[in-house]
C-alpha cells in the first residue's frame, strides 16, 4: 500500500495496533498522541525497525487547529494522503445519566464525534477525486455499545458511537462518487486501558461470559479489520458497519 495514512489516537490500544499493521503493509504511518509523547515515540521506532515509515504528530481532535495543523503537517512532509483512521475517542468513569455533567458530555461529544467529523472533512478535501485526489479510504473506529447502549456504564459513549454509525453510512454515499470509501469498524470488550478511563480495568474479564465465543477481543483482531476495509480486497465495500465484536 502506497500514500501515507493518519491514524488518530494512535498511540495505544487499538490505534497503535492499527499503526504498526500499516507501517508493515507499506503505509507511511502519521499517528497522533493527546499527551503521551514516549508511548507514540514507541510506537513510531517499532514501526522504522521493521522498515517502515512513520512519524507522530501532537494534536487534540476535539480542537480544529490541531486537527488543520495535522493535515498541514501532512501535506508539507509526507507522501499524498491516502487513507484516515478515526480511532481517538474517550470515554469517562461509569455513571448513570443523572450523573452526567454538561462538561462530561461535551468532551465526550466534541471529542468522539466532532472530531471524526473534522478530520474526515480534511481528509475528503485531499482524498475527492472533484479535488486534487486520487480517492481512497475513511475507517471509523466506532463501537459495539452503539448497539448495545451501554446502561449505567457510559450511555454519553455509546451515544456517540451511534453517531459515527450515521455518519459512516451518510459520508461514504456523499462520497461513494469521489472515488472515497467510508467504512467503520465496531469493536467489542477488548484487551485495552480504555477501560482503566472507564474506571474498571478489568471489564473485559467480568463482561466476556456475555460474549458468545466467551473471550475478549485483542488490538490486533480489530486492526485486521480496519486494514482489510482499506484494502482492494474491500474495493466494492462502503457504508458498511463490521462488527468484531465475538458474536455479541
Amino acid at each position: 500500500m502506497t500514500g501515507t495514512l493518519i491514524v488518530t489516537g494512535g498511540s495505544r490500544g487499538i490505534g497503535a495496533e492499527i499503526a504498526r499493521k500499516a507501517g508493515s503493509a507499506g503505509y507511511t504511518v502519521c499517528l497522533t498522541y493527546h499527551s503521551n509523547r514516549a508511548a507514540a515515540d514507541k510506537v513510531v521506532s517499532e514501526i522504522e525497525k521493521l522498515g517502515g515509515n512513520a512519524h507522530a504528530f501532537k494534536a487534540d481532535v476535539a480542537i480544529e487547529a490541531d486537527i488543520l495543523a495535522l493535515f498541514k503537517y501532512v501535506d508539507e512532509n509526507l507522501p499524498p494522503l491516502s487513507a484516515l483512521v478515526n480511532n481517538a475517542g474517550i470515554l469517562e468513569t461509569h455513571c448513570s445519566i443523572e450523573d452526567m455533567t454538561f462538561d462530561r458530555l461535551q468532551r465526550v461529544f466534541t471529542t468522539n464525534i466532532t472530531g471524526s467529523f473534522l478530520c474526515a472533512r480534511e481528509a475528503v478535501k485531499r482524498l475527492s477525486k472533484k479535488h486534487v485526489g486520487n480517492g481512497g479510504g475513511i475507517v471509523n473506529i466506532s463501537s459495539a455499545a452503539a448497539r448495545l447502549g451501554s446502561p449505567h456504564e457510559y450511555v454519553d459513549y455509546a451515544a456517540s458511537k451511534g453517531a459515527i454509525d450515521t455518519f459512516t453510512i451518510g459520508l461514504s454515499k456523499e462520497v461513494a462518487d469521489q472515488g472515497i470509501r467510508v467504512n467503520a469498524v465496531r469493536p467489542g470488550v477488548i484487551y485495552t486501558e480504555i477501560h482503566a478511563l472507564g474506571g474498571e480495568p478489568d471489564r473485559v474479564d467480568r463482561v466476556k461470559a456475555n460474549v458468545p465465543m466467551k473471550r475478549g477481543g485483542q488490538p490486533e483482531e480489530v486492526a485486521d479489520a480496519a486494514l482489510w476495509l482499506l484494502s482492494e480486497e474491500a474495493s466494492y465495500i462502503t457504508g458498511a458497519l463490521l462488527d468484531v465484536s465475538g458474536g455479541r
